[in-house]
């Protein structure tokens, strides 16, 4: 008897339930909130956007290389190339790829799936978000889905005018660039990867890099 009046009870709850998905969808509350200007709930930083990124980004374990231009860049990554003894560093972006290869360069190799093992990668990004010291990447990037796990080392070149205050400033630029349709995967990446899973030990690089370089240049 008791399990009888227990399945009648939770018929009528489904029921219920049924009728109301049934009604017309209520209207979100205070949804004047979207067509009004929100105030800024972080107060403003007294340093530049690219100096607020930098700090913040060292501070979650990145690290950060400002160049003046991009034969800078190259010097830079061609000098940590050399000191770390690396043998493979892969890239898959063709903009990247040329200008290596027109300043004769040839640190710099194309992915191949064939032999997918590298000392590290080299990758463009979305934006740079200042407040959290976060890189933006995406699924519609060369190498966006895997280069944030797959590869020892991460190396990602940015430049000045890709630097937001916000991740919410970079969500919207993300919108204006792909206005066909957003990527599938939209990743904010914010240092190395750690974890604190095993005996409640911090240890850095077990979910992927253990080391992430940004390469900003002053565009």
């Amino acid at each position: 008897m008791h399990t009888i009046k227990t399945s009648k009870a939770r018929e009528n709850i489904l029921s219920r339930i049924r009728k109301g998905l049934g009604n017309e969808a209520k209207p979100m509350p205070f949804s004047e909130v979207e067509k009004e200007q929100v105030p800024q709930a972080f107060a403003k930083a007294d340093i530049s956007p690219e100096e607020q990124f930098a700090q913040n980004f060292i501070a979650l374990g990145g690290k950060f290389v400002f160049c003046d231009n991009e034969k800078e860049f190259l010097e830079s990554v061609h000098d940590l190339y050399d000191s770390r003894g690396w043998q493979q560093l892969y890239c898959a972006d063709d903009r990247l790829l040329h200008l290596f290869q027109n300043n004769k360069l040839n640190i710099v190799q194309p992915v191949n799936i064939q032999n997918d093992k590298a000392d590290a990668c080299i990758t463009a990004c979305e934006f740079l978000v200042a407040r959290t010291g976060s890189v933006l990447l995406s699924s519609k990037q060369p190498m966006g889905r895997t280069s944030t796990v797959f590869y020892p080392v991460h190396i990602m070149v940015a430049y000045t005018n890709q630097v937001l205050p916000d991740i919410a400033n970079a969500l919207d630029a993300v919108k204006k660039k792909y206005t066909n349709g957003l990527p599938s995967m939209i990743n904010l990446n914010t240092g190395p990867s750690r974890t604190a899973d095993i005996e409640k030990t911090l240890v850095v690089g077990v979910h992927g890099p253990g080391e992430v370089f940004c390469f900003l240049i002053n565009a």
